[in-house]
């Protein structure tokens, strides 16, 4: 893709982006092509747009030089550049702060793809990527064109392609580049797991997405090194419900549906103690659901787990019937992520959730999450991404009391990565010291 900066970096664009210096820029009617948007170095090329991002361990100030060595033609900075250094042709734009201006003008740069598309966001705790997964699942089996994009895979609307750097939101220009491809390839809708960095205005990664639906599937302790404190992480990631305020219905397909009216919309998971402060941060409506049995628009009443599915009775207060069906997804816990699916595309696509759950049965598990290893051994392996202390209590009861009942252990792995929260990592080592024989404690 090829634009020339006039034709994105507008006043607008100028002015949401934080330019720091008026909006002056185009001299003697230079108006570079622009070919790609880059935040590395090492990845710009003839006609790149660079952003120079101060950084944990460097500052793309230091490679400015090495970007129009490359090719670049438009270098935006928020550090001061002398003018001796400036090259003639070369645009410098000096912004407040260069990570937060990138979402505005990648999201200009690829003309708004999130407006063409429906966006359904996913956030909390744990549950984000098979969430994202399972909805995305069942708008295909619903025929509906869609794709999606999580930790672990991204889909365009065909194929399903790993995440192989495995950032669960990428930076502002890969989303709006993701979401562009999306929507030149016909998807209608788009589902998109929502990181709590992400959805900070400290990197405005998701800044200038259009969010049709939010849902939340949990909140408990994580990110603290970055937040500074669970209220920071909790506020951050209710940005979430927030952007539902700022819905525009620019989609045709939505324009002239019957259910213009409820999009948008919130799911929350009404047995999470924050459910009540996700709900207040939107003027939308929230439809609930509870795994615990508690209250919700739709309440698991029963639940009877195998190693391999689930068999449900839920009740709905829609149709004030209940329901039974099964799922083959390992693990109890999976019921909260398969409660907001149906939820999820229930109230987007206003189909009946008795004439959804038939589909439950089709779904399939997310790789790393749960995933049982059976290579003929005389024992189970057993793989998941559990990294918090919430996670750890909701794997590890379940599988002990199933291993208690034939005399079974259980052998835990695990590690904490380093630069990440470190106050969870004894809580982590008390639930795994109480529930598992034997450990192994990797860095």
């Amino acid at each position: 893709m090829e634009r020339n900066l006039s034709q994105f970096f507008t006043k607008k664009t100028a002015k949401k982006a934080g330019l720091a210096e008026p909006y002056s820029f185009f001299k003697n009617g230079v108006d570079p092509l622009i070919s790609s948007l880059e935040y590395d170095s090492r990845n710009v090329k003839p006609r790149s747009l660079f952003f120079a991002l101060p950084g944990l361990h460097t500052d793309g100030s230091l490679y400015i030089n090495d970007a129009i060595n490359k090719g670049a033609s438009v270098i935006v900075h928020e550090k001061e550049i002398n003018k001796n250094d400036k090259k003639d042709n070369v645009i410098y734009l000096k912004v407040k702060n260069a990570r937060f201006a990138m979402s505005p003008i990648s999201a200009a740069f690829y003309d708004f793809p999130s407006k063409r598309l429906l966006v359904i966001g996913v956030t909390g705790t744990e549950g984000k990527s098979t969430t994202v997964y399972l909805i995305w699942q069942l708008l295909k089996l619903l025929n509906k064109k869609a794709g999606f994009i999580s930790t672990v895979q991204h889909c365009f609307g065909d194929e399903i392609q790993l995440n192989i750097e495995h950032q669960t939101t990428p930076e502002a220009p890969v989303v709006q580049r993701l979401l562009r491809e999306m929507a030149d390839n016909d998807c209608e809708y788009v589902v998109l797991e929502s990181s709590s960095h992400g959805l900070s205005p400290r990197t405005n990664r998701l800044g200038d997405v259009n969010f049709c639906c939010g849902v939340l599937t949990n909140l408990t302790h994580e990110h603290l090194e970055f937040h500074g404190t669970w209220e920071q992480y909790r506020y951050d990631k209710a940005n979430l419900f927030r952007a539902l305020d700022k819905y525009r219905i620019e989609n045709f397909k939505i324009e002239k549906s019957k259910n213009k009216k409820q999009i948008p919309f919130g799911i929350v998971n009404a047995d999470d103690k924050s459910a009540k402060y996700f709900i207040k941060a939107t003027k939308k409506k929230c439809f609930t659901y509870s795994p615990a049995g508690k209250d919700g628009d739709i309440i698991l009443e029963a639940i009877e787990s195998t190693t391999w599915g689930n068999w449900y009775i839920v009740y709905t207060h829609a149709l004030k019937e209940r329901i039974n069906f099964r799922d083959r997804l390992p693990g109890a816990f999976n019921s909260a992520n398969v409660l907001a699916a149906i939820l999820t595309v229930s109230n987007l696509l206003k189909h009946p959730i008795k004439d959804i759950v038939p589909l439950v049965k089709d779904l399939k598990p997310v790789k790393g999450r749960m995933t049982t290893i059976d290579k003929g051994q005389p024992f189970e392996v057993v793989i998941d991404y559990a990294h918090t202390p919430s996670s750890f209590q909701a794997i590890f009861p379940p599988l002990r009391e199933r291993l208690d009942k034939t005399g079974g252990k259980i052998i835990s792995l695990f590690g904490s990565a380093g630069e990440r929260d470190t106050q969870k990592r004894s809580e982590q080592g008390q639930i795994a010291a109480v529930y598992s024989d034997i450990i192994v404690l990797t860095d």
